[in-house]
């Protein structure tokens, strides 16, 4: 979790958040800035293993912890549905898959969630 807030500081150095709001900021921006924060924290998590800096179970905990707080997932636990049209940071699915995205490849170019 606190990769994926080091991954906002470095969209905010990047100028990506003030793009956002520029654009005017609604649940689609946000769930792509919340992903590509996600895929960034894969990357860091990336050049950490390569360090020999993670614990073996390191990665699955992190894929783990993505899928727990993807909008649906607390939607689900918090009110018994789901409404799509009110997330701010993705599906649990999307959460796993751009934090391994960035995990496998550890290149912060391949974070294009905005596309």
């Amino acid at each position: 979790m606190i990769a994926h807030e080091v991954g906002h500081h470095v969209q905010n150095l990047l100028g990506t958040m003030d793009k956002v709001q520029r654009a005017g900021e609604n649940n689609q921006m946000s769930v792509a800035l919340e992903l590509q924060a996600d895929c960034y924290a894969g990357v860091w998590g990336s050049y950490v293993q390569k360090k020999g800096l993670l614990d073996p179970g390191d990665p699955k905990e992190a894929i783990t912890a993505a899928a727990s707080v993807g909008d649906d997932t607390i939607q689900k636990r918090t009110q018994g549905y789901v409404v799509p049209e009110s997330f701010t940071h993705g599906t649990a699915q999307q959460r796993m898959s751009w934090f391994a995205k960035g995990m496998q490849t550890g290149d912060i170019r391949q974070c294009q969630t905005f596309r």
